[in-house]
């Protein structure tokens, strides 16, 4: 899936759920297009996809998204590694499952920020990891509003 083939539709408002893809945690954000606000929601804790999916239609049954978005993990230099590929994997099956229009966003450096903004509020990153993945798919909903 590249970016553009993403694209179904042009979608312009309504509610955006962005996901922060991990093969064991998935961080999730919402946030609503005409606004451009966006807000941190939950993370998924599990490996099992069933798991996974569970927890992600319930998601989409509650808020009634009208674009999905996944953060696209690249090396610093934009070049594709294994994460990548998953993470694109992820974005065709949310697509598939949900008919939900889906687009991929570049998340170089949100999980380093969603780090260092849990360390300013003096937790424990380790401690706090579910709040970094959530962070983190709020700060790519952030960087998709700003495009």
């Amino acid at each position: 899936m590249t970016e553009s083939a993403a694209i179904v539709r042009d979608v312009r408002s309504g509610t955006v759920l962005a996901f922060d893809f991990g093969e064991r945690r998935i961080g999730v954000a919402v946030g609503e297009l005409q606004l451009g606000v966006a807000h941190p929601l939950e993370t998924i804790d599990a490996k099992a996809n069933d798991v996974r999916f569970a927890r992600i239609e319930a998601l989409v049954n509650e808020w009634q998204p009208a674009l999905l978005l996944v953060g696209l993990p690249l090396a610093l230099d934009g070049s594709e590694h294994a994460m990548t590929a998953l993470a694109r994997r992820f974005a065709l099956r949310l697509q598939g499952r949900y008919g939900i229009a889906t687009r991929l966003v570049d998340e170089r450096l949100t999980s380093v920020e969603a780090e260092r903004q849990v360390r300013d509020l003096g937790l424990d990153v380790r401690a706090a990891r579910s709040k970094v993945d959530q962070l983190a798919a709020k700060l790519i909903l952030e960087s998709y509003f700003s495009q």
